[in-house]
């Protein structure tokens, strides 16, 4: 075991280990809420004969299978319909009014297989306490052979109320911890100590290992030492040139926070040893497991392909069971709480170095009736969660001392020509930075002439936008695009700046793209003055459906956004390879916004750093980094930010021009019929020709 367990601890993860099993053999409740405990019981229970023999002794890699198999059951597609883990299945059962809520409860407790793989039996001890005590409730509730209902709902939503006002303070310092501190080291041991050519491993993260895990572990195993060493030097080097090029000292920092894909060990092993000589300590921090962590809004952490995908979108919103004031309250309390204890190493991260994939099956959720939703009450408070969360952090972490970088790799999943995708993929991410510097300087210099940009599709596409840009005031050493290649946002390719809101006026249209974890179909929005004032989607039947979708996963609630970017993609090579394997509606944003124009919603890309001056490589200073939202920080913060920005790409072939409109009215055309037509960047159409041939 990696710690030694407290003796009070043990002694209650003993005591509730007993009661649980007993739960099974007592027929008190009526049939439906009996069958609830019963199996979520029967789930606890094995949970806990997993921690007491991992305490005891090292499993065996079939052991390790045989406990995941057990412990997945309930969530694998197989058998998720007809368990309470389905809300749609516990609604049914147990009606309107528990179904939903115990549904959700049973979610997080899931959560206590991960726990008990990292030997923290005080983790699951608070889970099987719950459970007990939402038992003791329910049993409360019977008279002889009647029932009270509607008392056993008031009794428990009370309890699951207590549970999450209760231990927020465990789990947000386990959170701001696993973030800052080095010395929280228990995924940084798995990854750093153990035999990764023996497939054991895996399995002590306490997360699903299925077929992704299991061929991309297998795949890095199979290059060369030369191949894993390169791929981590372009991860770790992005990181680093990333505060070097904003004028950072990466020399003040001490912490890295190392997020990826479980089964990259090889390449993450190198990239962990690449930043200690940096001098930067690796942290690791699990993906979300719990619904207050936003389990399943997306991948972050040291995280995995889920066993079932439907079983996440079914529980999306689940922390609106107890999401209220009091809640919101006390989390921001302990937040801020955990950070002030945390300062000192707080102050010492350095910002996240992120691997992201791609390539998981299509995916097309439904949507249950059945599943918990979100009120406009709760939605309003989420926003202000939000802000108030992201300026406590930031009293801690300062954004412009901090830096990041993104690089992705396909998943075996993208389908059989993974190899080739993968390969291309890293040829990618290495491109000569330099060449696309300097073609893309050529398309500031002429951006950098005009007050508006101008955006049409083509084809199907019903993009017609016009983008403000901020006036320069002295051309020779200001200038309003970034020029950007491969250091923080990896591969190389694009140029991009904050617009201006007033004058920013029309329509937006993709005819799917990948954003989070969903695909979306025939995505528009609608811009006045900068701002959006309609969206819609076809993902779904309904327009009512389509709108929420947008508003919970791109708008992140908020009523309205504004446009915080607007940017030209230029790595035609990443669009080629994404056509010719035909996985292009499979890249991430983090590619696919290399590869046409991109929009994103929400705040610029210089948020909370705006005071800070930035220059391109030609020395002029990048003068577009506010817009109206932003410049409320001076007086009124609280206006200042939304909290979220998310890119949405218009692929070359489905774009017929993008020029750039004069105060004189000439128009300059840098884009036609999906090419490039600045001179000096005939290369960049050379891909888009090939796919011709």
């Amino acid at each position: 075991m990696n710690q030694t367990i407290d003796t009070a601890i043990l002694e209650r993860f003993q005591l509730a280990s007993e009661r649980i099993v007993e739960i099974p053999e007592e027929k008190m409740l009526p049939e439906g809420l009996f069958s609830y405990f019963k199996e979520v019981s029967d789930y606890l229970g094995g949970v806990s004969y997993y921690g007491k023999v991992k305490m005891e002794r090292k499993l065996t890699l079939d052991e390790k299978k045989k406990c995941q198999k057990q412990l997945f059951y309930h969530q694998e597609e197989e058998h998720y319909e007809e368990s309470f883990l389905n809300p749609a299945y516990s609604v049914k059962v147990l009606g309107e009014t528990l179904g939903a809520p115990l549904s959700a409860m049973y979610m997080d407790m899931t959560a206590s297989y991960t726990w008990a793989a990292w030997g923290r039996l005080d983790l699951v001890t608070l889970m099987m306490e719950q459970l007990l005590l939402m038992y003791s409730m329910a049993t409360q509730n019977m008279t002889g052979d009647r029932f009270d209902e509607e008392g056993a709902a008031c009794d428990l939503d009370e309890v699951i109320r207590s549970f999450y006002r209760d231990y927020t303070d465990v789990f947000v310092r386990e959170d701001v911890e696993s973030l800052v501190d080095w010395e929280k080291d228990h995924l940084y041991k798995i990854v750093m100590e153990s035999d990764l050519t023996k497939e054991d491993y895996l399995y002590d993260y306490g997360l699903w290992i299925g077929e992704n895990e299991l061929g991309l572990r297998e795949y890095l195993l199979s290059r060369s030492e030369e191949e894993l060493s390169s791929m981590a030097d372009t991860y770790t080097e992005g990181y680093r040139i990333g505060f070097e090029v904003t004028g950072k000292d990466i020399t003040k920092k001490k912490s890295v926070s190392v997020e990826f894909h479980v089964g990259m060990e090889p390449v993450i092993r190198l990239a962990v040893q690449n930043f200690e000589k940096m001098g930067l300590h690796a942290t690791m921090k699990p993906q979300p497991l719990l619904s207050m962590q936003g389990r399943g809004a997306s991948s972050r952490g040291v995280y995995v392909t889920t066993a079932n995908r439907q079983a996440l979108y079914d529980h999306r919103a689940d922390k609106n069971v107890y999401y209220d004031n009091a809640y919101v309250k006390r989390r921001l309390e302990v937040l801020k709480d955990a950070y002030e204890k945390n300062k000192e190493k707080a102050a010492l991260y350095g910002g996240p170095a992120v691997t992201e994939v791609f390539g998981e099956a299509d995916f097309e959720p439904v949507n249950k009736k059945e599943a918990v939703k979100s009120s406009a009450k709760q939605d309003e408070l989420a926003v202000l969660d939000r802000r108030d969360s992201a300026e406590i952090v930031n009293q801690y972490i300062h954004q412009e001392e901090r830096s990041f970088t993104i690089i992705a790799y396909p998943l075996p999943s993208i389908g059989e020509k993974f190899t080739e995708i993968f390969t291309e993929t890293v040829k990618l991410n290495t491109l000569d930075y330099k060449k696309y510097q300097q073609m893309q300087q050529k398309i500031i210099d002429v951006l950098d002439q005009g007050e508006w940009a101008h955006v049409v599709g083509s084809g199907d596409n019903k993009t017609d936008i016009t983008v403000a840009l901020h006036p320069l005031t002295d051309p020779k050493k200001q200038t309003r695009f970034e020029n950007c290649v491969a250091d923080v946002n990896i591969p190389v390719g694009e140029v991009f700046t904050s617009p201006v809101l007033e004058g920013t006026n029309g329509v937006l249209h993709v005819s799917k793209v990948f954003l989070g974890n969903l695909a979306y179909k025939d995505l528009t929005f609608t811009f006045k003055d900068g701002c959006v004032v309609d969206y819609n989607c076809g993902n779904f039947a309904s327009e009512e459906e389509n709108k929420k979708l947008i508003f919970d996963n791109i708008l992140y609630k908020h009523k309205m956004l504004p446009l915080g970017e607007f940017a030209i993609g230029t790595n035609t090579t990443a669009y080629k390879m994404g056509i010719e394997y035909q996985v292009q509606a499979k890249l991430p944003i983090l590619i696919a916004e290399k590869t046409g124009p991109h929009f994103a919603v929400g705040d610029t890309c210089y948020s909370y750093c705006e005071d800070t001056a930035v220059y391109n490589p030609d020395g002029k200073e990048i003068i577009a980094r506010d817009n109206t939202f932003s410049l409320n920080r001076k007086t009124d913060p609280s206006k200042a930010y939304f909290n979220c920005h998310t890119d949405i790409t218009i692929p070359y072939n489905e774009l017929g021009l993008i020029e750039v409109i004069t105060k004189d009215g000439e128009h300059h055309k840098i884009i036609e019929n999906g090419r490039f037509v600045v001179p000096g960047t005939e290369e960049l159409n050379q891909p888009l020709e090939e796919l011709e041939q």
